[in-house]
């Protein structure tokens, strides 16, 4: 006679059953974003001269890139870097067509700025005439993380 074995394993877990836990301090990422994009906000319509474009550029890059720290440590999740490309992919991964159109202009950062090689780094500085851009990004930006949140301000 031929026994029957019976699997008793237990089913596998799939990627979907993973349940994550928010990553501490994301609450703090969401109001530095804040105070950076009011700073270049108000900085920018009061023309004050002493923040130039460049200025400006990396308050606002700063903004965003809180923003999605916010949105992702909410979530549990982390960028394998830093650059707005590797910020994008992840907002991708982990809220898969939440970005939409933003894209390509958050991608359009990385431009301006390829500072990750010490040997090897180059600086643009943007135009002033594309400040107001950056900045409507980094409102847009801000309205995605509260939806990613659950949308109620904190």
């Amino acid at each position: 006679m031929l026994e029957t074995k019976v699997n008793t394993a237990p089913p596998l877990v799939g990627f979907g059953d993973i349940k994550t836990k928010s990553i501490e301090g994301w609450e703090e990422f969401l109001h530095d974003g804040e105070a950076y994009l009011r700073t270049g906000l108000a900085a920018y319509a009061k023309g004050k001269k002493a923040f130039t474009p460049e200025i400006l550029y990396n308050i606002i890059a700063m903004a965003i890139e809180k923003f999605v720290m916010a949105a992702l440590m909410q979530r549990g999740a982390l960028p394998y870097n830093h650059t707005m490309g590797d910020l994008v992919e992840a907002m991708d991964e982990v809220f898969p067509d939440a970005m939409g159109d933003m894209k390509d202009g958050l991608l359009d950062f990385d431009r301006y700025q390829e500072i990750c090689d010490v040997d090897s780094f180059n600086i643009i500085p943007p135009a002033r005439e594309a400040i107001p851009a950056m900045l409507v990004l980094g409102e847009r930006m801000q309205e995605l993380m509260y939806k990613t949140i659950g949308g109620a301000k904190i």
